[in-house]
């Protein structure tokens, strides 16, 4: 989603411009506020899905029992009474893993068993995804000014593909876009950066390789070898650098 806005640079006394939205979406879980997201509006349900999913609040879509949203509001509830403790500490431990390093990797692996027998996917696969990224990323192409993610098969199709203004947003909206026993066959790919957040959502997921088209961080990369996860930067057709687990 976007919107026109007027615009002037040094060879324009003015123009219209689109940009693209950003407004706040405040998560309550049963009666309880957990969290404000800055997020571009649309696919609300899925990236609530995700965000419950990828924080470990839920296991499956299935326990949630009622998501309303309304505007800027969504509700949830849940079969069962919500961790809200467990939510604190993610939310915590995501805004300061820079000082906690590989015991913040033990923490979340303690909730998140790592991936056994992680699928590969095939060179020509992950080769063809950054264009069908791009082919899917409509609102970037008029405003330039948002992340995409992308869920594909063992073939390079794509499953899901989402933009936000947030590259976590982005990534929350596949995830709640499908259901976890089959994330376990794709791959994600994000039109950035890979950060160590992005791994972790990943894993909540079940899903087993992570691609992007710009660099990885170092934590990422550490998370991704603890967590037997492949991970995959500088997607650039025809190359890509390997930097955990395998591709075929």
């Amino acid at each position: 989603m976007d919107r026109e806005v007027d615009a002037c640079d040094e060879a324009s006394a003015g123009r219209r411009e689109f940009v693209a939205l950003e407004e706040p979406l405040q998560l309550t879980l049963d009666g309880h506020p957990v969290a404000v997201v800055m997020r571009t509006p649309g696919h609300d349900e899925e990236l609530v899905r995700g965000f419950l999913l990828s924080e470990g609040i839920i296991a499956s879509a299935g326990e949630v029992r009622r998501l309303e949203v309304e505007g800027n509001h969504a509700r949830v509830f849940l079969h069962r009474a919500a961790d809200l403790g467990r939510l604190r500490r993610n939310l915590f431990s995501a805004s300061s893993c820079g000082i906690c390093g590989k015991a913040t990797i033990e923490s979340i692996l303690a909730g998140h068993p790592p991936i056994e027998a992680a699928a590969r996917f095939p060179a020509a696969a992950l080769l063809a995804a950054p264009a069908r990224l791009r082919e899917g990323q409509s609102t970037f192409s008029r405003t330039g000014g948002l992340h995409a993610a992308g869920l594909f098969d063992a073939a390079g199709r794509p499953r899901c593909i989402r933009e936000d203004v947030g590259r976590h947003n982005a990534v929350d909206k596949v995830i709640g876009s499908v259901p976890p026993e089959q994330a376990g066959a794709c791959f994600l790919m994000v039109s950035g950066r890979v950060s160590f957040e992005i791994m972790q959502k990943a894993l909540a997921a079940r899903i087993p390789l992570v691609a992007a088209i710009s660099a990885p961080s170092s934590l990422a990369v550490e998370f991704a070898r603890e967590s037997g996860q492949a991970l995959v930067a500088f997607l650039r057709p025809p190359r890509f650098n390997v930097y955990a687990g395998e591709v075929v």
